[in-house]
């Protein structure tokens, strides 16, 4: 080096500036683990399911994507949708992500769900919440239960075949604990729009998930109100869960039509499920998207993706990027 051609100013600055450290580069944060439950008439392995993860995927790139499956044959998982006993189901989806090895270590997941896989994920927070989740988002969920079975495709056999069994004993001890879709039924007073004695009686699912019994399970209501966010998507124009109110939790008077929102029913006043503690911290979020059941635009999954999905750090990280420098901690 040719040092004695440098002005001696310049010399005496050299030692600060080797010696000045090089910030390493800020890791990119790691975004948590996504399970993804589908509906009725569906499986794990649809092309359109996956496709969802994909999209997921690439808004929030690194993100490791679960689809819940009740089967490894695709086959045989679509029939567990119609055909099983959902205490069994649940049990079996508890352990299967309390063993898996990425998803059982991982500090906690986010949750997705679709129609009926809405409302089981929420049940898999009440009831075991190992892996813990932090953000549950449903979409057209049947969260209070159906007073009408779906109607079914054409050619959809397997589906009307089952249907047609339940609607024939909705409340036998058999239908409760093999027909998927009558352990969510939920059958009202006419004139009182409450909970009718043969629901609270004989539900094998719903009226325990949502405490609707006299003896609370006070887990349930802590472990929900553990969230961070429950975000609840009903469909403008949902036909096929009826009544579609009950994606908020909103109870319909079959007969007069009225519906009963959530913060005016006992279940919310009460606490039973820990919805009002969730909604006091500001986690809980009503939504409705455009079109019928399971109509979902691309728009809508990115924007639930980078609301609810995204690390919370590189949400941080992107809002100080546009910052000025030096005012990232300004005080607004």
């Amino acid at each position: 080096m040719l040092l004695h051609l440098l002005p001696l100013s310049t010399l005496l600055l050299i030692p600060s500036i080797l010696a000045t450290p090089v910030p390493s580069p800020v890791p990119t944060p790691e975004p948590l683990p996504l399970l993804v439950w589908h509906g009725l008439g569906d499986n794990y392995a649809a092309d359109g399911l996956q496709s969802v993860g994909d999209l997921i995927n690439t808004t929030v790139p690194g993100t490791f994507v679960y689809y819940i499956r009740l089967d490894e044959n695709p086959d045989s998982d679509r029939t567990a949708t119609f055909l099983g006993n959902l205490t069994t189901q649940l049990a079996q989806v508890c352990n299967d992500l309390a063993s898996h090895p990425i998803l059982s270590t991982a500090p906690a997941v986010n949750a997705l769900g679709f129609s009926q896989g809405g409302q089981f994920l929420r049940a898999y927070v009440e009831r075991c919440n190992n892996p813990p989740v932090r953000n549950l988002v449903t979409f057209g969920s049947q969260h209070n239960g159906i007073v009408k079975y779906q109607v079914c495709g054409p050619t959809d056999w397997l589906c009307k075949a089952y249907i047609g069994i339940l609607k024939a004993n909705t409340w036998g001890s058999w239908v409760q604990s093999h027909l998927v879709p009558a352990q969510y039924f939920r059958s009202t007073d006419e004139t009182t729009g409450e909970p009718s004695q043969d629901y609270l009686d004989n539900s094998n699912f719903l009226a325990d998930v949502n405490n609707e019994r006299a003896a609370k399970n006070t887990t349930y209501a802590k472990n929900l109100a553990s969230l961070d966010t429950f975000v609840m998507y009903v469909f403008d124009d949902d036909e096929t869960v009826i009544p579609k109110e009950s994606g908020w939790f909103a109870q319909t008077n079959s007969s007069s039509g009225e519906v009963t929102h959530l913060r005016n029913r006992t279940i919310y006043t009460e606490d039973w499920i820990g919805l009002r503690k969730l909604d006091q911290k500001g986690g809980l979020v009503f939504e409705s998207t455009k079109g019928g059941h399971m109509q979902i635009g691309d728009e809508v999954i990115v924007d639930v993706a980078n609301k609810y999905f995204a690390p919370e750090d590189a949400k941080m990280e992107e809002s100080r990027a546009h910052a000025r420098p030096g005012q990232e901690n300004m005080e607004l």
